[in-house]
């Protein structure tokens, strides 16, 4: 999609974008509710995406914490490095244009290595590690959150790599479309590289 070359025109193309992601997202969400083995991916189980919070809540108890992660080009701002089992994460994306996803995955308990040596592995030796993640949440620039695996609550102790493996200049509806029609397997779009290529990926303890 083009900018616009005016400026009182440019909320038409940005209103277009919202509508297109919407329809595709709502594919999404329900294809990871039908797949998912995990009862939080009931969307009655969901928590709303419209009224996040800006900060970790005070303690209350296992399952209670919130952290409201914000995606920008190309990194996570406000991930703390440790935080107690059974706080939910959830994504804001502060990018222009760029969709992005924070995809958490539960490293096994003999790994030692750091995650950023662990992504130089080849694709498949990096699949085969690394399993199914443990939640899965995108954002389209401006957008509200899709929770596509979970909900972000991750309560098993232990190492996490999280990571975005958005292709950089991804249209974003088309994406989310792709995604929806791809069944759970790498959706099938035009794209540069995973933007955990350019440093979008942190490592998270849960404790």
């Amino acid at each position: 999609m083009s900018p616009s070359t005016t400026t009182h025109r440019s909320s038409r193309p940005h209103r277009a974008l919202r509508t297109s992601v919407a329809v595709a997202a709502a594919g999404l969400v329900l294809l990871a509710a039908g797949c998912s083995d995990d009862s939080s991916a009931d969307p009655d189980s969901r928590p709303s995406t419209t009224a996040a919070s800006s900060s970790t809540t005070a303690a209350g108890g296992a399952g209670h914490d919130h952290v409201e992660v914000t995606a920008v080009d190309f990194s996570f701002e406000d991930l703390p490095s440790t935080i107690p089992a059974g706080t939910r994460l959830s994504l804001r994306n502060n990018a222009p244009r760029e969709l992005h996803e924070l995809v958490a995955f539960h490293l096994p308990a003999d790994e030692s290595r750091p995650v950023a040596e662990l992504l130089k592995l080849p694709e498949a030796e990096l699949t085969a590690l690394l399993g199914a993640p443990s939640t899965v949440l995108l954002a389209p620039p401006g957008g509200d959150q899709i929770p596509a695996v979970g909900d972000g609550t991750l309560t098993d102790p232990g190492r996490y790599l999280v990571m975005c493996s958005i292709p950089t200049g991804v249209d974003p509806a088309e994406y989310l479309k792709a995604a929806a029609a791809a069944k759970g397997q790498k959706p099938d779009v035009n794209g540069g590289p995973p933007h955990f290529t350019s440093g979008m990926f942190a490592e998270l303890t849960v404790q």
